[in-house]
């Protein structure tokens, strides 16, 4: 039988289909017992609770006890980046405010709280590390932020496992493995299964490519805990462009499709520039028909391939299109959007403050966006170099600093 319609018409009748029987299959985000609101523990002592309350499917922060207006104040600016918004998945028994948070409850989500309320204090800890795992890519992508150094260069298993288990001693909840593509990294799900599940969360960034329904599984049974799809169009042509390379859209799409009947959590990731901000009610309907749990954004950073065009980063009519989209879509039916530079409006940078990044050669960086090797993996102590970076009074920026001609002047001597 013939398909009428376009070549558009029919990708999107096509994921439609799909998106009901992701849905389906997923439960991705039905609410338990509609009629009665679910509450769930963010924090319980003697003094003080601070809960979420699901109310018309969006998530309502709330604190009670004797400690509690006292308290308030404190928590004030992390609560507000749940206050509102819609959880990625809820289930009778947890809560999954985000793809890129420990679930509640979990004995890694009391790990998290417990950094949160040590950096109220002062003392930071790099919640989330992200390692870099590989250079090899298939890819191209003109946005890349890893310097490509030509060679080839990945970090050994037993690198891997020493870093993971120095991170995970200091404390962090999320530990995410990137590139390159990390699928081409032999080993790597015994990676995943290395990381403790009573102490972090696992995530995984991709472009897709190679993400087969089998490999899905393999990983699923590792313990992954997320997977980031990246996308940087909701058109196949352009987001092949940007890819460098033709056929990664529909390797994208089919990666999505592959974790969701893998039974992940599946994030679709996208680099927000100028380039696709007219793009976002797309990418939500492509999100919204894949039936992905959350739609991530992240504002372009001029690093890497981009160092050079700090000129062409988003303006603030960009970001005000940005910021009206997001008010629009928490009341439409879809995946959560964990909009990252709100976040960051509330929580400043997170660069060696909550972040950590190592490269494939093993160097230490304050995240993966500024270049600055603080120390190495195959000769320094990740503790040390840690407090090495928090000595660094700048790091406790209230914006991005790749986005700082100050910075990054003083810091990479470039002028602009």
């Amino acid at each position: 039988m013939e398909v009428q319609g376009t070549p558009k018409e029919q990708m999107n009748l096509g994921l439609k289909k799909q998106a009901k029987k992701n849905r389906a299959e997923a439960n991705t985000h039905q609410i338990p017992d509609a009629g009665k609101n679910m509450q769930y523990d963010l924090y319980k002592s003697p003094l003080l609770r601070v809960y979420t309350e699901i109310e018309d499917g969006h998530m309502r922060m709330k604190t009670s006890g004797a400690a509690s207006i006292l308290m308030r104040k404190n928590l004030a600016k992390n609560l507000s980046i749940f206050e509102g918004e819609k959880p990625a998945k809820v289930e009778a028994d947890r809560l999954i405010c985000s793809t890129w948070m420990p679930p509640i409850p979990s004995p890694g989500f009391d790990r998290l709280v417990k950094s949160q309320l040590s950096s109220i204090l002062g003392k930071m800890i790099p919640d989330q590390v992200t390692i870099s795992i590989t250079e090899e890519c298939p890819n191209n992508c003109i946005h890349c932020a890893l310097p490509d150094t030509k060679n080839r260069a990945k970090l050994t298993t037993e690198t891997v496992k020493s870093t993971i288990d120095q991170i995970l001693e200091m404390g962090t909840t999320f530990v995410i493995f990137d590139g390159g593509e990390p699928l081409t990294y032999p080993g790597l799900e015994d990676l995943i299964r290395y990381v403790d599940p009573e102490k972090a969360i696992t995530g995984m960034f991709t472009s897709g490519v190679g993400l087969t329904e089998e490999r899905a599984r393999s990983l699923k049974e590792a313990g992954l805990y997320s997977l980031t799809v990246s996308f940087d169009s909701a058109y196949e042509d352009k987001h092949d462009y940007v890819r460098g390379r033709k056929g990664v859209f529909k390797s994208a799409v089919e990666a999505v499709k592959s974790g969701l009947k893998a039974g992940l959590l599946v994030n679709i990731y996208v680099v927000l520039s100028r380039d696709n901000v007219n793009e976002l009610e797309e990418l939500y309907t492509l999100a919204a028909k894949l039936g992905v749990h959350e739609l991530s954004f992240y504002e372009i950073v001029p690093t890497g391939r981009w160092m050079d065009r700090a000129s062409e980063i988003m303006t603030p009519e960009d970001m005000r299109k940005f910021d009206n989209f997001v008010s629009r879509v928490r009341e439409k039916e879809g995946p959560k959007v964990f909009a990252i530079p709100q976040v960051m409006k509330a929580t400043g940078c997170m660069a060696g403050r909550k972040w950590l990044h190592i490269t494939p050669e093993g160097n230490i960086l304050p995240c993966a966006c500024i270049p600055i090797p603080y120390g190495n993996v195959h000769r320094d102590k990740v503790r040390d170099i840690w407090k090495k970076i928090r000595e660094d009074p700048v790091y406790n920026a209230k914006c991005c600093l790749m986005r700082n001609p100050e910075f990054r002047e003083k810091y990479l001597k470039i002028r602009e």
